[in-house]
C-alpha cells in the first residue's frame, strides 16, 4: 500500500527546511546586532583564542543554513552547522571553567550537567528505565 505521505524526499526537505530557518534566525540576529559579534570576540580573547574566529558566526549560521534550505551543497552546509554549535559548546565550556578557576559558580555544575544529561540513560543503568521508572525520577 502506498501512503501518501511516506516519502524520503518529503521527510529530508522537513528537516532540511525546519533545522536551516532555526539556525538562520540566529545568523539574521546576529546580522540586525553587532555587539554580539563583540561579545564572541570577548569570549574568544577571554580563552587565547584569534578574534577573528569570531565572524565564523557567519559563516555557521547564515551561510550555511542557506545551503541547507536551498539544498546546494547540503551535506557540507550541515558540517558547518554541527561543526558551529560543537564550537560555542566548547567555547561556553571553555568560558566557564576558566571562570570556576577564580570562583565558585553553581551554573557551571547545571550547565555542564545539562550536556551530559543524555549519557546519563545511556549507560548501563538503561536496562533498567523501562522497568522501574520510580527510581529515576528521585535522582
Amino acid at each position: 500500500m502506498n501512503l501518501p505521505f511516506q516519502n524520503d524526499a518529503l521527510g529530508k526537505l522537513t528537516l532540511r527546511l525546519t533545522v536551516g530557518i532555526l539556525i538562520l534566525f540566529h545568523g539574521v540576529y546576529k546580522i540586525l546586532n553587532p555587539g554580539s559579534l563583540d561579545f564572541i570576540s570577548t569570549l574568544l580573547a577571554n580563552v587565547n583564542l584569534p578574534q577573528i574566529l569570531a565572524y565564523g558566526v557567519y559563516l555557521g549560521e547564515v551561510v550555511a543554513p542557506l545551503m541547507v534550505i536551498l539544498g546546494i551543497f547540503s551535506r557540507i552546509g550541515g558540517l558547518l552547522i554541527f561543526g558551529n554549535t560543537i564550537f560555542a559548546i566548547a567555547l561556553d565550556i571553555a568560558m566557564n571553567y576558566l571562570h570556576s578557576l577564580t570562583m565558585v559558580d553553581m551554573r557551571w555544575n547545571y550547565r555542564f550537567s545539562f550536556y551530559l544529561q543524555g549519557l546519563r540513560y545511556s549507560s548501563s543503568e538503561a536496562a533498567d528505565l523501562p522497568l522501574n521508572p520510580i527510581k529515576y525520577l528521585n535522582t
